[in-house]
């Protein structure tokens, strides 16, 4: 059963939600989400890349970060969200709003290790919380910042390929020769 989801609706579902959608369309958009506050997430901003199923509501969406994030049940790859009541338990009853001011914002307040996309996140957390909550902090600051929501996956890879590790990069003060006389 085809279910039409109007940019109408969809706009006024997320008004409070930064939304940009894929070639005017309202099966795929882009959704700017912010960090909860009380978590080691707190001040980060991402871009989440959200696709509608042509059965949704009863099918539930497809949700991916777009930019980095360190958490065990994200793939720090892909995006991927590993969160039982969207893949798993998804109801017709339950819509975007509750995507991301519940079942996003809980994934962030209280990470699953056993149960990770991220094997590194989830045995560093259940090893070193303080060591985790930092590797959270520098993620945000290098990744998740408002600037980083801007750019699509495929230019941040591209300038990460260009660029490299940034210990790495040379500056404008290096000489790689002797100047041509």
């Amino acid at each position: 059963m085809l279910i039409f989801f109007g940019g109408d609706l969809l706009n006024r579902m997320m008004s409070d939600y930064k939304v940009e959608t894929v070639d005017d369309g309202v099966q795929e958009f882009y959704v700017e989400f912010h960090g909860p506050s009380g978590s080691p997430y707190h001040g980060g901003v991402w871009r989440m890349r959200v696709e509608l199923p042509d059965a949704y509501p009863y099918k539930s969406p497809s949700i991916g970060f777009v930019n980095k994030i360190y958490h065990p049940n994200v793939d720090e790859m892909s995006g991927s969200v590993c969160l039982d009541v969207i893949n798993q338990t998804w109801s017709p009853m339950f819509d975007l709003v509750n995507v991301f001011e519940v079942f996003l914002p809980q994934l962030l307040l209280y990470p699953n290790p056993s149960d990770p996309l991220n094997g590194e996140a989830a045995a560093l957390m259940m090893r070193d919380q303080c060591t985790y909550e930092q590797r959270v902090k520098e993620y945000c600051e290098r990744y998740a910042k408002p600037e980083h929501v801007g750019a699509s996956s495929e230019e941040k890879n591209s300038d990460e390929e260009l660029s490299g590790d940034e210990e790495h990069a040379s500056s404008d003060e290096e000489m790689v020769g002797e100047p041509d006389p």
